[in-house]
């Protein structure tokens, strides 16, 4: 098994800002957590919106907590009719743009999460991000 090392949260945030400006050329807010939702790394790129600093920490955060991306718990919500306030956690988000970061082996290391584009477009940055991960691992 992996481990997500100060390093590869680094790699991981140049790839989805790199990912952002080539696809979408707009700014974002990039975080990365462990397995258990910790902060690891963040960065926000020049003219990101402020609401997406903490937006973007929700998205990893979840997708920890839930073991899932945070567009597969929207759609667990829609399908089960379900409101997120059942959760009776304020953190949690179920706007797409948070994905869990695997390695090799499945085992979830930690998750990214970005804000500052359209939901989909997020989401977009942070599956190619977490397709790539397991190439990052230091």
């Amino acid at each position: 098994m992996g481990k997500l090392t100060l390093e590869t949260a680094n790699k991981c945030l140049e790839s989805a800002l790199a990912k952002a400006q080539a696809d979408f050329k707009r700014p974002i807010c990039v975080s990365v957590c462990d397995a258990n939702g910790f902060l690891v790394a963040f960065s926000r790129m020049e003219g990101a919106p402020i609401r997406s600093i903490q937006i973007a920490q929700c998205k990893a955060y979840t997708a920890t907590r839930m073991g899932i991306s945070t567009d597969e718990f929207l759609g667990r919500l829609r399908s089960d009719n379900v409101d997120i306030g059942y959760y009776c956690d304020p953190l949690m988000t179920a706007l797409p743009g948070g994905n869990l970061l695997k390695d090799n082996e499945a085992a979830v290391l930690g998750a990214i999460g970005v804000s500052g584009l359209k939901p989909a477009e997020d989401q977009v940055v942070t599956e190619h991000v977490a397709q790539n991960f397991a190439g990052l691992l230091a």
